[in-house]
């Protein structure tokens, strides 16, 4: 696969919980308009439980895309994590940029529990590896906005377009924020180039590769 005819649809939130900026989107900013012959598009989502959803949602239904990549920063972690799961269970501990902070809630009524995503997540992260930059699978979402968009995709997915293949990406702070938040960071330039490995991976792998992972914990 080359990515003839493909379009990639990439998404990255604003700023939120006091931070200035947000890593994911100043990454995604910086992704070429193709890679390989697919044609990457992008936008930024507001973080505010459902209304991410339903922009998400318009834009799919514009612009027709073949992956979906939802990516959103998770300040703690010290590489750039692709998700295996997304949770019908929403938990807030601070609030969304709207003021809104749901407890125990669920995401959508009368859904699965769970979706796993359909991304070859696994050839994604040995891409990112391979090319030099700290990257894992992820087997958590978290309660909060990230994990709520990931559901909404999946469960589009599921139940509306099968043939799209969708799932999330966290990454970590860029260096600013880490020395205000005395945590683990990358670059933004360095989160932009894996972004290119984990979407190169995702053209050319329609199915995922076999190697171990998993976590011992």
């Amino acid at each position: 696969m080359n990515g003839e005819n493909m379009k990639i649809l990439i998404t990255g939130f604003e700023p939120f919980g006091g931070e200035e900026i947000n890593p994911s989107y100043e990454a995604v900013k910086l992704l070429p308009q193709k890679l390989q012959e697919a044609e990457i598009l992008t936008m930024e989502l507001p973080v505010v439980f459902g209304k991410c959803a339903e922009i998400l949602v318009d834009k799919i239904a514009d612009c027709k895309p073949d992956v979906v990549i939802c990516v959103g920063q998770a300040g703690g972690r010290p590489n750039i994590s692709i998700e295996k799961v997304a949770i019908n269970h929403v938990d807030a501990r601070i609030a969304d940029n709207a003021g809104n902070m749901p407890t125990d809630e669920t995401i959508i009524k009368d859904a699965p529990a769970a979706y796993f995503t359909n991304l070859p997540i696994k050839a994604m992260v040995e891409n990112m590896r391979i090319n030099g930059i700290p990257a894992a699978i992820s087997y958590t979402a978290g309660t909060f906005v990230c994990n709520d968009i990931m559901y909404h995709l999946l469960h589009m997915i599921n139940t509306q377009h099968r043939h799209i293949r969708g799932g999330f990406i966290h990454v970590p702070f860029d260096c600013a924020q880490a020395a205000k938040n005395n945590a683990p960071s990358m670059p933004i330039a360095t989160i932009a180039k894996g972004l290119e490995y984990a979407i190169e991976a995702a053209i050319d792998n329609s199915s995922d590769i076999v190697i171990k992972g998993g976590e011992t914990h």
